[in-house]
């Protein structure tokens, strides 16, 4: 452990006095880095910022504001004990995946907006099926979809294109979209790939179904948001309303005590 902080020390001393190339160094020690990357990392990093963020680059700042975070900690305490040391390395980690934390937030914010636009994406996506296979369907469907499926398209099409026949990029899809029913629609997606042309007829007839009903109550909730909007709007109206008259009669007893 003294080993690794005096390292870590000398290293924090290089890079602050530009002696070594920070970006390079953690570049060309990249691969132990990568045992910290989060499975889903990438992945939220496009849903946030959009196709054109740099994953990579985002997490190389993500380690190296760690490690100073870190080791900054440590040059602010009076001695190199065992607790200040591990205190150090909490306080490196927690920076390190604050990052993270923050990327999560903002998706389970986002989750209700995917709820309503998941609906109007399949009834999209269901025109294109009739014409092509899933697959080429799909594909087809990303420069039209909405940017917060875009990242999740794209996975599910590069597992595809990869030789995965199975179910499961279908279903990593939906676990990335865990919205309403969105399991069983990837499901019913899955299943329209499948079979003959005639069963293909039958399950777009269920699948259109059932992406009809989905969309009704993408509006319901849609209409419902509507109505709750107007009347908190109307909710404040009255009550300011009402405060004002109160404080004009107020205003008038007290003229009428004064004269």
């Amino acid at each position: 452990m003294a080993v690794f902080i005096a390292g870590a020390i000398i290293v924090f001393i290089l890079v602050y006095n530009n002696t070594i190339d920070k970006d390079k160094f953690i570049a060309d020690n990249e691969k132990y880095f990568e045992i910290l990357r989060e499975d889903d990392y990438n992945f939220l990093v496009y849903a946030k910022y959009g196709e054109d963020a740099n994953p990579d680059k985002m997490f190389r700042n993500r380690v190296l504001y760690g490690f100073i975070s870190g080791i900054a900690f440590l040059f602010a305490l009076s001695s190199l004990s065992f607790i200040n040391i591990v205190l150090s390395l909490v306080i490196g980690a927690v920076v390190f995946k604050s990052f993270y934390t923050q990327l999560k937030r903002n998706y389970k914010a986002h989750l209700h907006e995917i709820d309503i636009l998941l609906p109007y994406y399949l009834k999209s996506l269901e025109v294109l099926v009739q014409h092509y296979t899933v697959p080429v369907a799909l594909g087809k469907s990303i420069d039209d979809a909405p940017d917060i499926f875009k990242p999740g398209l794209r996975k599910l099409i590069e597992r595809i294109n990869a030789g995965d026949s199975t179910i499961d990029p279908y279903m990593e899809f939906a676990n990335d979209y865990p919205v309403r029913d969105s399991m069983r629609m990837m499901r019913l997606l899955y299943r329209l790939g499948l079979g003959s042309q005639e069963r293909k007829q039958e399950r777009l007839m269920m699948f259109s179904r059932t992406v009809s009903n989905l969309q009704n109550k993408a509006r319901e909730i849609k209409y419902k948001e509507r109505l709750n909007h107007m009347e908190n709007q109307t909710l404040i109206m009255l009550v300011v309303t009402g405060l004002g008259v109160m404080l004009m009669l107020l205003i008038a007893m007290l003229m009428m005590f004064d004269v």
